[in-house]
């Protein structure tokens, strides 16, 4: 590969601490500006985008599907309030993603209608069936004695 000479300016703190660097490493100030970059570069172009769905269609899913998420008892009642309205979650890296249901195309991570797995999990006392991460199970606590899996606990 043909070098080409590149002029750079830095101010007298960066370019010591730079000089610095390169002596602990045992390279020329130019080879630590070349792994630098390189660094850089190859991060740039191996960064993914977040997947983030979009906040328009968020609105609605959040006001469509809010009464659901928030009254459901357990993961099968929440499965159930969600295919009757033509959805399903499903296990999606470290929590959940709401699909659409019966073509199973994922629309939103859970996390972004608010409820996410682990607050899903803490509510309904038990980790969503056959997810990876059943270890967060034994981080939760217990669940109470007169717990009825509603957000609105009785008043006493």
């Amino acid at each position: 590969m043909k070098r080409e000479t590149c002029t750079i300016f830095l101010g007298s703190p960066l370019r010591l601490a730079a000089l610095d660097l390169a002596v602990t490493h045992d390279i020329s100030l130019g080879q630590l500006v070349r792994c630098a970059l390189a660094k850089e570069i190859a991060r740039a172009n191996n960064a993914k985008p977040p997947v983030r769905a979009d906040e328009q269609l968020l609105a609605p899913l959040r006001a469509r599907l809010a009464s659901d998420l928030a009254h459901a008892t357990d993961w099968a009642d929440l499965d159930q309030r969600l295919r009757q309205k033509g959805y399903i979650l499903r296990i999606a890296g470290g929590g959940l993603a709401l699909h659409d249901w019966p073509s199973d195309r994922r629309i939103c991570k859970a996390s972004e209608l608010g409820f996410s797995y682990s607050k899903l999990m803490r509510r309904f006392h038990a980790p969503f069936p056959n997810h990876p991460h059943q270890w967060l199970e034994h981080r939760m606590p217990a669940p109470p004695e007169h717990a009825t899996g509603d957000i609105f606990e009785p008043f006493e």
